[in-house]
């Protein structure tokens, strides 16, 4: 899930600016993780103790609560109700890669990812989002071929993963949907040739940077293995601590290929 974190970092300082291309520093000074990072380690943090996903998306939100995250999901955690508010937004899709990690087979992804995702994705368009990406992270673990997780993605869930991602980017924009960011998110591993490709084709899009390579790079480190030693130097030192001790334990436990 480092992979995924990663992502949300680089596409940090990139988020809305338009950036066009895969030629820039992968990290800066400005380079943060935002709320993509902070509520996958929730649910990361759900899958290794037990603690309901309910009450840790609440908890991470306070402890986190200018991470960036959207109004509808700023609003659910701060009330005293937890019913879902029919979301259909790419945040149900941003957080969900550990779910592809922890489960042993794809119907049990599938129906964890959807039961992590309804809490506040209730929409068929979120509760979509979160299973495609739950079972693209699970194949590419699980060794299907790019092939087979493109056939797998298309025919179960009914996106168009046709156009290479070259043929996406000159007319992309930001967009916060699940139908509009994830074709393109899983395009963009689809396209690379390694993680760090991966990553550089999701953010060249130019569009909602971190959330988009936030999905994608959970993808890409399933498929690819190991993350290069600098990025995981990199992340790990942005992240506080306690951010940082749950990564380290989901990983030993959980993505050791």
């Amino acid at each position: 899930m480092i992979g995924a974190i990663a992502g949300d970092i680089v596409g940090s300082v990139h988020e809305g600016d338009g950036i066009k291309t895969k030629d820039f520093p992968l990290f800066t000074n400005s380079s943060v993780f935002t709320d993509d990072s902070v509520l996958t380690v929730a649910l990361a943090d759900t899958i290794l103790t037990g603690t309901p996903y309910t009450e840790n998306l609440k908890n991470f939100y306070r402890w986190y609560p200018d991470a960036g995250y959207g109004a509808s999901f700023r609003r659910w955690a701060q009330g005293i109700h937890s019913e879902p508010y029919n979301s259909w937004g790419n945040g149900a899709a941003m957080r969900i890669s550990p779910a592809g990690y922890a489960f042993d087979d794809l119907e049990t992804v599938l129906a964890r990812a959807e039961e992590f995702t309804v809490i506040t994705h209730s929409h068929p368009e979120g509760i979509k989002g979160g299973q495609s990406v739950a079972a693209a992270t699970f194949l590419a673990l699980t060794g299907r071929t790019k092939a087979e997780i493109r056939h797998f993605i298309e025919n179960r869930f009914g996106y168009d993963l046709s156009r290479h991602v070259d043929e996406i980017r000159p007319a992309y924009v930001f967009d916060v949907s699940c139908q509009g960011t994830v074709p393109p998110a899983i395009r963009s591993f689809l396209d690379s040739s390694d993680y760090e490709d991966a990553i550089r084709n999701a953010v060249s899009l130019g569009g909602d940077a971190d959330t988009l390579a936030c999905i994608t790079g959970g993808i890409a480190q399933a498929f690819y293995g190991e993350i290069p030693s600098v990025i995981q130097e990199k992340v790990y030192s942005i992240l506080d601590l306690r951010l940082k001790s749950i990564t380290r334990r989901f990983m030993a436990q959980y993505c050791e290929q």
